[in-house]
Formats: structure tokens, C-alpha cells, sequence
């Protein structure tokens, strides 16, 4: 596999270190730009995090002294790599906007934002279930008028705690979810040191995240159909979603009703035997086992299973008949690196691999 120099756009905020940390020895790509906001400009990517790296490891020695663009200078940017990953947080229609400047630059974004997931000539990946959709990037081409730039994005971090384990299920027709999930505080952006309230505490609410788990698998679902991605309409999913004080990991309680009920052991090999595009292709950051299921009762635990294949893993656990769906189970993700910056590396492997990049 050739090599292929990458941006970071968004590089001081958490996802962005994340990304950093997964790149720095990655033996495909090679960070050749760090892109932020006009604030962290001019200055050494170590300078412009300060205080606030929040990684368990330290940042990258090759990155410190690496200058820092404008992420606004799409086309200095563009001109340094082959591609970039974003991960911004700013208003959707401004990321929007930033996301098509670099993909009508010539240069394919992989996204981690969610601001153009409902695009429709955009796929939405999870490496492992949905490769289909990467044919609408042709048509997502002609619209922008370009050759190379196009974007892809990541789903929300949080449906992958549990998608993975139903989609593969749908030969049996997954009817309607009920989706509980429990989510780590970093999915905020946020450390215990830097939010001390979330210490011993429970809120039952994070802006938007009940529409995006609710909206986002039927697009996972969803047919191509005349150079789009025409969201399903079933299964119906309706979730609850909680913020907890963990620090990584997002968990989810999750009920489902099959057309046609499967037996408990067919649901169970199912899930023991299934592999994606990536694990048949070997690609660096696919996990061996994708989908690992728990026999013991107080398993998978966010602390000893979250990290599992370097967090590329999704674990399940607890599948049992339900007395008002048919049954019911948990799943865990490592919600920045599976959910967000692991993700979206996959998702490069598979585009450069499959001819896209």
C-alpha cells in the first residue's frame, strides 16, 4: 500500500488529539498538517494545546513543534496532504461549508462531524456493515465538479454501541429498537478535571443526541437508489440518552422485535462468526473479532472491555427473551475511538484500499 500524507483539521480539540495519537504511527498515512481555529495559528501544535491535552499518552514527538494552519486556509492545507480528517467544532452550516472547500479543493475530507451525515450523496460509514454506500462518492463528484475531493463521514458515536450487532441481524427483519444508552463524559469534549460536576452525577439529557440515534441508523439502513442514499424506513427506532461519569466508553440497553423471531444460539453465532470489508481486507486498524459476546452476567464492563483491539472492538452481553419485545441486551463502544477518531482512520483504510483516495 502506498503512503498518503493526511491533515488533521480541528487538531487541539479532544477528537483531533485523539486522531494525533492513532496517526502518529500509522503505517499507511503520515501527518503532514495540523489545521485549527485562527487562535492556534502560527503556532507549534504543543503551544496550541497547552494545558489541554487530555490523551493517556503523550502527544506525538514528531507533532510538537509542527506548525499549525487556519483551518480557513483550504487551499495551503489541501496542497500539504492527500487528504484530511475533520473533526471541527463549529456551527454546523460553517463546517458545512469548510467540508465542501477542501472537497471542491481536490481533497476528500473524512468526517467525524455530524454536519453533512444527512447529506444524501454523502455516505455514512461503518466500515464494517454499509460498504455499498461508498458508490454514491461518483455521484457525489459530479455535484461538487471535482476528480479527487469528496467527503465521507462517521456515524454518531453512540449507535455504534449497538447497530453493529442488529444490522447484521436484519436476514431475520428487525422490526422496531428500543435503544437506552449511557454516555461518557468524553463524548462532551470533557475530562473529569474539567468537569468536576459530572464527578458522582447522572443527566438524562444531551442536546440532539435522542434525534441522531433515532434518525442516523435508517440511513445505515438505508438504498442507494439514483446516486443518493434514500433512508429506510424501518426498523423504527426510538432511544433515551443518559450522560454518566465515565470516562470512556458509551454504553446502550437495547431492546428489539424481529418479522421473524430468531432463536437465541442463531443470534449468538450470528454475531460470533460475522466480519466486514475490513477484517477480509486486513486493514490496520480493523479489529480481528468486530463483534466479541460475553457469556458471564456482569459482562462487558466499560473499564475492562472499552479498549478492547485497540477500542476498535464492540462488545455485547446479556442477550435474553424480553416479556414486551422479543429480547434484549447491552453493547459497548469505545466511544473516541471506534465511536469517533478510530472510526473515521478505518474508514480511510477502506476508502484508500477500495480505489476512492
Amino acid at each position: 500500500m502506498r503512503q498518503y500524507n493526511v491533515g488533521i483539521i480541528g487538531a487541539t480539540g479532544m477528537v483531533g488529539q485523539r486522531f494525533a495519537t492513532l496517526l502518529a504511527d500509522h503505517p499507511w498515512f503520515r501527518v503532514t498538517a495540523l489545521a485549527a481555529s485562527p487562535r492556534s495559528a502560527g503556532k507549534s501544535y504543543a503551544e496550541a494545546v497547552g494545558e489541554r491535552w487530555a490523551m493517556p499518552v503523550p502527544m506525538p514527538e514528531a507533532l510538537k513543534t509542527m506548525m499549525v494552519f487556519d483551518a480557513m486556509q483550504v487551499e495551503q492545507v489541501a496542497a500539504a496532504v492527500d487528504f484530511v480528517f475533520c473533526a471541527v467544532e463549529m456551527p454546523k452550516a460553517e463546517i458545512r461549508a469548510l467540508e465542501d472547500a477542501y472537497a471542491r479543493a481536490e481533497c476528500p475530507v473524512m468526517s467525524n462531524t455530524s454536519a453533512n451525515r444527512h447529506t444524501p450523496d454523502v455516505p455514512m460509514l461503518i466500515p464494517e456493515l454499509n460498504t455499498r454506500h461508498m458508490r454514491v462518492i461518483d455521484h457525489q463528484r459530479k455535484r461538487l465538479g471535482t476528480r479527487r475531493g469528496f467527503i465521507a463521514v462517521k456515524s454518531n458515536c453512540s449507535i455504534q454501541s449497538f447497530v453493529p450487532a442488529l444490522y447484521p441481524l436484519d436476514r431475520f427483519g428487525v422490526k422496531k429498537v428500543l435503544a437506552c444508552t449511557y454516555q461518557a463524559i468524553s463524548g462532551a469534549g470533557k475530562t473529569f478535571e474539567s468537569w468536576p460536576e459530572m464527578t458522582d452525577n447522572l443527566i438524562p439529557y444531551i442536546g440532539g443526541e435522542e434525534e441522531k440515534t433515532e434518525r442516523e441508523p435508517l440511513k445505515i439502513w438505508g438504498r442507494v437508489e439514483n446516486g443518493v442514499i434514500v433512508d429506510a424506513e424501518s426498523p423504527q427506532f426510538t432511544a433515551q440518552c443518559l450522560r454518566v461519569p465515565v470516562t470512556n466508553g458509551h454504553f446502550a440497553a437495547v431492546y428489539v422485535s424481529f418479522e421473524n423471531k430468531p432463536s437465541k444460539q442463531e443470534i449468538l453465532d450470528i454475531w460470533n462468526s460475522f466480519s466486514g470489508r475490513p477484517q477480509q481486507l486486513g486493514l490496520p486498524s480493523a479489529p480481528k473479532q468486530f463483534l466479541r459476546y460475553f457469556e458471564e452476567d456482569n459482562m462487558p464492563q466499560s473499564a475492562l472491555c472499552r479498549d478492547l483491539e485497540g477500542g476498535m472492538t464492540v462488545s455485547l452481553g446479556r442477550l435474553r427473551e424480553d416479556s414486551q419485545y422479543d429480547y434484549k441486551f447491552v453493547g459497548l463502544s469505545h466511544n473516541t475511538l471506534r465511536g469517533a477518531a478510530g472510526g473515521a482512520v478505518l474508514m480511510a483504510e477502506l476508502l484508500c484500499a477500495e480505489g476512492y483516495i
